[in-house]
């Protein structure tokens, strides 16, 4: 095959709304291969990306694009030919900056090849070729239409041969000749008239066809476009076969991680699902502890209040034992001084019984 991808990579693909001119439209919902193809047949670089069998890009490099990097991944170009604006979203700064890199050194190599390809085609043209375009319009010259002065005066001649020769074989008077050429000169210049209205009815004839031909020209021009795209996608779709087995290598390596991916995520819930019921039990756990934790907080607000009034009969016991010592103490000393009197008056008696 003549068209072989020379780089690859992967990126979001995007096209700006044809209706807004503004807005970026996904063409892809996930990154896809994004190749450099290089035509050796027609010496054309080509930007491809397939998403399963749809060509998403299919954009013909030319010396006039330019690669504008519109963020650090995020760079756009603009294809006149597919009157579209192409988006690409790298993983990547260095990935954008490679892909631009590219762009830059495939539309120098292209440009180079278009001037080789003029300069060719300048060299091998020949006059015959370049006369070609005098000889299509040759119908619309206007000696094709009035003829030449030569097959205008063999037109005119013989009229004008009759009528000079008319006197020398009937040897009419000078004044009958006058009369006679001036109304060969009134006929000549009648039919010239009438030529002269033919000749324009002609070169309006012609100009109509020149519209009809012009506008069968570009519905033919509009023809060729259409086919060369169709022929384009073809080339595509047939000249991709590899990117397309690498895409589908990479779409089963894809199908496989989420596999593993959506396997250890089941994993997971079954193991979620344990911690949640865990957490219920856990919760019925803690609601049966607040439930005691308050009855012991109401049973010690009990004992709070009965350790208080405790307290104050026991302040009130104290205080009055605290009183009924007072009185003892009084009680003795008063027994203490009655016990001391009647000592004193016991020695007194005895005293006086020894005098006696």
């Amino acid at each position: 095959m003549g068209e072989q991808p020379i780089f690859s990579t992967r990126a979001h693909v995007f096209q700006i709304d044809p209706s807004t001119k503004k807005n970026w439209v996904p063409t892809s919902k996930h990154a896809v291969t994004v190749s450099y193809f290089f035509d050796s047949t027609r010496n054309v670089y080509r930007i491809i990306s397939l998403d399963g069998s749809k060509a998403i890009i299919n954009s013909t490099i030319t010396p006039n694009m330019t690669f504008t990097k519109t963020s650090q991944k995020f760079g756009q170009w603009a294809d006149s030919r597919a009157n579209t604006v192409y988006g690409l979203g790298f993983p990547s700064e260095s990935h954008l900056a490679k892909f631009a890199d590219k762009f830059v050194e495939f539309k120098e190599a292209a440009r180079l090849a278009k001037e080789k390809s003029q300069e060719k085609m300048e060299l091998t043209s020949t006059p015959s070729q370049e006369s070609a375009p005098g000889d299509l319009l040759s119908p619309m010259t206007p000696e094709s239409i009035n003829g030449t002065e030569e097959e205008r005066v063999t037109v005119d001649a013989p009229p004008h041969s009759e009528a000079r020769g008319e006197p020398s074989h009937n040897a009419l008077p000078f004044s009958h000749s006058s009369t006679s050429m001036n109304k060969h000169w009134e006929a000549e210049l009648e039919a010239l008239k009438g030529n002269n209205a033919k000749l324009t009815a002609a070169l309006l004839e012609s100009t109509a066809n020149v519209k009809q031909w012009k506008q069968q020209l570009s519905a033919y021009q509009e023809e060729a476009e259409r086919l060369h795209k169709r022929v384009t996608e073809l080339e595509c779709v047939s000249g991709t076969t590899t990117v397309i087995k690498s895409q589908k290598s990479e779409l089963n390596h894809t199908i496989e991680e989420l596999e593993l991916a959506l396997k250890a995520k089941e994993e997971e819930l079954e193991r979620l699902k344990e911690e949640v019921v865990s957490a219920n039990e856990f919760q019925s756990q803690r609601d049966s502890l607040t439930h005691k934790l308050k009855d012991s907080e109401s049973r010690n607000q009990t004992l709070e209040g009965q350790l208080s009034e405790l307290e104050q009969r026991l302040e009130s016991s104290q205080q009055e034992q605290e009183a009924f010592r007072t009185s003892l103490r009084t009680l003795l000393e008063l027994l203490d001084g009655k016990i001391f009197e009647l000592t004193e008056l016991r020695d007194t008696l005895a005293k006086l019984l020894e005098g006696s």
